[in-house]
């Protein structure tokens, strides 16, 4: 399994190009994608959205939430905050999903890199 975060995703879904999109290309293919389920959230969040990407983005199975996430997310965000880094409550919701099983997360969005520094999270570009 490999989850994707909105970024990767919204340029996969654009068109756009780089390591990113073809990891997410391949985890797509291979049936190996998930969601953590605020991606789903702000994905589907988008009015403009066509309505053939969000039945496809409503396909993708998302991870559960597992007993314990929330406070483990909000301790994740408050080692961020307390070195004085950039922590969005939605990155620290995305990365703990993806902590709590072990799996990387494809994304383009650097603020994940913080989150990497302090934790095991692993990316991919």
């Amino acid at each position: 399994m490999i989850a994707i975060d909105s970024s990767s995703l919204i340029s996969y879904l654009s068109g756009d190009a780089g390591a990113d999109v073809e990891a997410v290309d391949v985890a797509l293919s291979s049936r190996q994608a998930v969601l953590p389920p605020v991606v789903r959230c702000e994905i589907l969040s988008d009015p403009a959205l066509p309505a053939s990407a969000s039945a496809a983005v409503q396909q993708l199975p998302l991870l559960p939430i597992s007993e314990g996430f929330w406070d483990r997310a909000g301790m994740l965000r408050a080692k961020l905050l307390a070195e004085g880094r950039k922590a969005r409550l939605a990155d620290a919701l995305i990365a703990q999903a993806c902590l709590d099983h072990d799996i990387p997360l494809i994304t383009r969005d650097r603020d994940f890199l913080h989150i990497a520094k302090v934790s095991k999270l692993k990316l991919v570009p």
